[in-house]
């Protein structure tokens, strides 16, 4: 047998790791999957409560993605969207167009949630210089905002830990407050939310005729640590938008496809942005494609004749991969088949009731948050202060290390534990990753 843990050593720079740290631990080398199971290269069996960090939805080796892939892999493997269209991207494009808000009716397709994310933004800004409207360049993104790692995608970012850094190469953008009330316990999350959209309409009137978009993951800001919004909040946004000529942008990379409880979140308030992100989730968790969606009226800003120069000029070599498209077709079929949504609203309150039965009242549990399959569970040293322990700790990443001598994976956002499984998780697996996390949490955070 090879020695897969030191060849990775020897070769591999994994993402978002102190290789340094990774260098000197034992590590998990995962051979292969089986529903909500990961294997390693020695055939211990663990749970994946983060969904192979949040794409996986319907467990793995799903036979009917499996399949998807085989059969379109003896057709076609990939071919270019540039000057030629292809089947698999045609049938996935007018799939997403029926499952997405109404007013959505193009795709545009990339290979990950920050190029969706990369493409909104060029797409937000050059519909208003085609439109004739210059100085509308500006983009507006919230507090603890995180919208993926190109340039682009990270202007519109507001984490210091994973953005300061790179803060010379940026863009200039704007910041309005998010409506957190672990954090702002003087307000009520009522009067949080009116504080925060007073804040976006201040800033509306002021410089509307500058800002090109706002861009929200709505509903719940998932690297940010889970933080969820009060309900109201997205509207509110969406009708300052509609009011002051700003485009709303939708990031649903992460909050997409089931994860909070419908298809999508902005679903929860019926709201329609004028562009939307698809990434993570949009093939099951089995290969790279992302989407952009736009409307019709945003489309149409870009026609013209050629001398015009109102084409969108991006691309990517994999744009509209038939194999990827082929993927995700399975994956939305599995949706309406299984009836996936339908069976997930009992096992979010099942994963609610756990979590408050085994967690919630633990000395260091600060705060719990949940929006459908989408939890952060807040460590803090000190319960009534909210105090939260040193940063030299690592509590939270030491939390997630102990919950492998239960066999589950989980990985943390600083101090805060995710938990985020596929959706095909069974309600006595969700009591296995709870009750894990509940013995970790007494057996690090009391020592």
């Amino acid at each position: 047998m090879r020695d897969w843990t030191n060849l990775d050593k020897k070769y591999i720079w994994h993402p978002f790791t102190q290789m340094k740290d990774w260098l000197e631990s034992d590590n998990l080398i995962i051979e292969r999957g089986e529903g909500v199971y990961l294997y390693t290269t020695d055939g211990t069996k663990y749970l994946d409560g983060i969904s192979s960090l949040w794409v996986n939805i319907h467990g793995h080796r799903k036979k009917e993605i499996d399949e998807a892939i085989i059969n379109q892999v003896h057709k076609l493997a990939h071919s270019t969207l540039l000057g030629l269209g292809a089947a698999p991207s045609v049938e996935l494009a007018e799939k997403l167009v029926k499952i997405t808000p109404d007013n959505l009716k193009k795709v545009f397709y990339s290979d990950s949630g920050s190029t969706a994310v990369e493409i909104a933004l060029k797409i937000a800004f050059q519909y208003w210089k085609n439109k004739g409207h210059e100085n509308k360049k500006l983009f507006v993104s919230l507090d603890q905002a995180y919208h993926g790692d190109t340039i682009g995608s990270v202007s519109l970012g507001a984490i210091d830990l994973f953005h300061s850094i790179f803060h010379p190469l940026l863009f200039h953008t704007l910041v309005i407050p998010t409506p957190f009330p672990y954090h702002n316990p003087d307000l009520t999350p009522e009067e949080l939310k009116d504080h925060c959209l007073n804040n976006f309409r201040k800033l509306a009137e002021e410089r509307g005729t500058e800002i090109a978009a706002l861009i929200i993951e709505p509903c719940v800001q998932g690297a940010a640590g889970m933080i969820v919004h009060p309900k109201g909040f997205l509207k509110g946004l969406e009708a300052i938008c509609r009011e002051k000529e700003i485009l709303l942008i939708c990031d649903e990379v992460a909050t997409g496809f089931g994860r909070t409880g419908t298809m999508f979140a902005c679903e929860h308030e019926d709201v329609e942005p004028d562009l939307m992100c698809l990434a993570k989730g949009l093939t099951g968790g089995y290969l790279p494609l992302a989407a952009t969606l736009v409307s019709d009226q945003i489309f149409e800003a870009f026609l013209g004749s050629h001398t015009e120069y109102k084409t969108f000029f991006h691309g990517h070599s994999y744009t509209g991969n038939s194999l990827a498209c082929a993927a995700a077709i399975a994956c939305l079929d599995i949706f309406s088949k299984d009836h996936v949504l339908e069976q997930l609203s009992p096992k979010i309150k099942f994963l609610k009731n756990c979590l408050e039965e085994r967690l919630a009242n633990l000395d260091h549990v600060g705060d719990i948050r949940q929006c459908g399959f989408m939890v952060g569970i807040e460590l803090v040293e000190d319960k009534l202060l909210r105090k939260p322990f040193p940063a030299e700790l690592r509590i939270g990443a030491n939390v997630t290390q102990n919950t492998r001598k239960y066999s589950v994976i989980l990985r943390p956002l600083g101090d805060v534990v995710v938990i985020m499984p596929p959706l095909s998780i069974e309600n006595n697996q969700i009591e296995i990753i709870v009750e894990a996390t509940e013995k970790s949490v007494k057996e690090i955070c009391q020592n």
